[in-house]
């Protein structure tokens, strides 16, 4: 576990942060400015915090009470940030090897798995000038993995690059932290990267947290849901499959004790997996529809409800513990009188639910 309580000032603006990062994913989100950067920086040992600690399991990577503040190539830290910071006179595979020798007698993923796992293999004898940005990022994280890290911190890896290359890189980034057992910090200003990635979430804001927890409740604590930004208009919620019907190519999956049937074949029954919904596909009823088109008939709870001052409200409803929102408009909010603790149906189509 990676415990951060530190504080910084610089010039007029400072940080002041505490939280925990256990293994898996802990998403770091805030808008530019927000200190982000400068937090990463604090725990890789970059910049020097005024005061606090910085705890990686049971080893103190900065105290300033002890005195003690470990270099950064003792901190056992992965670091991958913005730019690739290859070294461009080096081949991939030269570039990957470098990570390998800064080890020192630490176990951790062979050579060969981790160019499995990344898809790198075809491009270990090129030049890094010779890669897409999506590429040099892949090198980049294969390059921390293999320096054996206790803890792995991305910086705004796929800041740097546009849509068709974050598309190409995402999914080696879900593969990646499904398979490590480590502590990782991913900071990002884009939401639907830490709704894909992560498994907790900390929203910075002027060097202060604003929120911490599990994903969709840290969301939901910090307000993003209503926040009207392009990227903040749906919820991720974590499922497990439950049958496949071949038939018509379609998964059930348990959501609670519900079921959601999304369109193709997803996995085995068992098996993990993130759907999105989007909150203007939901729309809401108080008794269940009959004879309808729509395969997805969630019974729920009205957990909360905001009204803009425009035409529309949010209403965030508790579906077998998974919060869901839906934005309708103030009106149909007033005619079915929805209050927190009224029962009501949530309807989406299979084909507007969404792998995470």
């Amino acid at each position: 576990m990676l415990k951060v309580a530190i504080a910084r000032r610089t010039g007029d603006f400072s940080l002041d942060v505490a939280f925990t990062a256990p293994n898996g994913v802990t998403a770091v989100l805030g808008r530019s400015g927000a200190g982000k950067s400068t937090l990463v920086s604090a725990v890789a040992g970059l910049v020097r915090p005024d005061e606090g600690r910085i705890m990686l399991g049971d080893v103190a990577l900065f105290d300033r009470a002890a005195r003690i503040d470990l270099a950064p190539r003792k901190r056992r830290v992965g670091v991958v940030f913005q730019e690739s910071r290859l070294f461009p006179h080096l081949s991939v595979r030269s570039n990957l090897l470098f990570g390998r020798r800064r080890r020192r007698g630490a176990t951790g993923p062979s050579f060969d798995q981790v160019v499995e796992t990344l898809g790198i293999g075809a491009l270990l004898p090129r030049s890094p000038r010779s890669l897409s940005g999506g590429e040099r990022q892949r090198v980049a994280i294969g390059r921390a993995l293999l320096s054996a890290p206790h803890a792995l911190l991305f910086d705004e890896p796929l800041a740097a690059l546009d849509s068709e290359r974050k598309g190409e890189i995402l999914p080696f980034l879900e593969t990646l932290v499904r398979e490590v057992s480590l502590p990782v910090l991913y900071v990002t200003h884009a939401l639907e990267e830490a709704q894909r990635l992560a498994e907790r979430l900390v929203v910075l804001a002027a060097g202060r947290i604003v929120a911490e927890g599990p994903l969709e409740q840290a969301i939901a604590a910090a307000g993003l849901a209503s926040a009207g930004d392009r990227f903040l208009d749906g919820v991720t919620v974590e499922a497990t499959v439950a049958e496949l019907d071949e038939r018509y190519g379609l998964t059930g999956l348990s959501l609670g004790a519900h079921r959601v049937w999304v369109p193709g074949l997803i996995g085995q029954p068992g098996d993990a997996a993130r759907l999105r919904f989007l909150a203007r596909d939901l729309a809401l009823a108080l008794v269940p529809p009959e004879r309808t088109s729509v395969r997805n008939v969630l019974p729920g709870v009205v957990r909360g409800l905001k009204r803009g001052e425009g035409p529309y409200a949010s209403v965030m409803v508790d579906v077998g513990g998974a919060v869901l929102r839906a934005e309708i408009t103030r009106r149909a909010a007033d005619d079915l009188q929805l209050a927190p603790g009224r029962v009501v149906y949530a309807l989406v189509k299979s084909v507007a639910v969404s792998r995470a």
